[in-house]
């Protein structure tokens, strides 16, 4: 799949603003364009229509950090959509493709998983959102009907996003599917600008828009967001329906890999977390289904 451009960016970003945004008036005139003119967005940032215009075609060399920063402000960005907006402005005008070797955790966020209690769900996702490794709770909590050493196999490591568009699985499990799937689009554009030219990425863009229609439609709105925390709403096929927050946290040295933790946000949830099963998607010994919340 072709990588996205600038100027592919700033134009569904520009539709999006309208001048009452950004305090322009219009005088009730007709308008032919949803948001912003390019001239009125070139005038408010301090450029001239030509130089904005070539670069919304991808015809203008690379802007400077501040013509970005400008364009950011009036376009009302914000900090995820404005790193993707720097990204996109560094990347060479026809990146080369490459394939990346498989992404191995790295033994410091592996130490902070094997450090977290059997009791608390966690997994360590790659950048493209490759499951890396999970302990037992987090692997019956998401995955419970993948095997649980799919991630130490490169052919068969689960990939999140596409477990949230092609499997049905994971649709079911997630109450608030359509709030996370549209977080997920937007992280893999983040994602997607941060490493143009990784062709493993592209691929997966590429396979997701071509077998999910859901996935094509949010890809197209050009949304772009981090992602760090936030609710899951599940309905478990083992403990019922559970509330937990997600949170993500990130070494420093290693910013690929994040290790994601999942809490509950109520006492029922907390109770309900308790009857995961500890290893290999076993239940514990001493419960059963029937005590499980419903």
């Amino acid at each position: 799949m072709k990588s996205e451009s600038l100027g592919a960016f700033l134009k569904t970003r520009r539709d999006r603003v309208t001048p009452t945004d950004v305090g322009l008036r219009t005088y009730g005139t007709a308008r032919r364009v949803p948001g912003l003119r390019r001239e009125e967005l070139a005038q408010l940032a301090g450029v001239s229509a030509g130089y904005y215009t070539r670069l919304e075609q991808d015809q203008a060399t690379a802007a400077s950090p501040q013509v970005i920063d400008a364009l950011a402000r009036v376009l009302c960005l914000d900090t995820a959509e404005t790193t993707h907006l720097h990204n996109l402005a560094r990347r060479p005008a026809m990146p080369r493709m490459s394939r990346p070797e498989p992404e191995q955790p790295h033994p410091r966020v592996l130490a902070l998983l094997n450090s977290l209690s059997e009791t608390t769900p966690a997994i360590v996702l790659g950048r493209r959102g490759d499951v890396l490794a999970w302990n037992g709770a987090g692997h019956s909590l998401v995955a419970e009907h993948v095997d649980f050493d799919a991630p130490d196999d490169l052919e068969r490591r689960p990939s999140i996003p596409r477990m949230f568009f092609l499997d049905s699985h994971t649709r079911e499990l997630h109450r608030n599917w359509s709030e996370l799937a549209r977080i997920h689009v937007a992280y893999l554009r983040l994602t997607s600008g941060r490493y143009p030219t990784d062709g493993r990425l592209a691929e997966l863009i590429g396979e997701l828009t071509m077998h999910s229609a859901e996935f094509a439609s949010l890809w197209a709105t050009g949304d772009v967001a981090d992602c760090t925390e936030g609710p899951m709403d599940l309905r478990h096929p083992i403990i019922g329906a559970i509330d937990v927050a997600y949170q993500v946290w990130l070494q420093p040295d290693s910013p690929d890999h994040r290790l994601e933790v999942y809490t509950p946000r109520d006492a029922a949830s907390a109770d309900a977390l308790r009857l995961l099963p500890r290893e290999h998607g076993v239940l514990p010994r001493d419960h059963d289904r029937t005590s499980a919340r419903g």
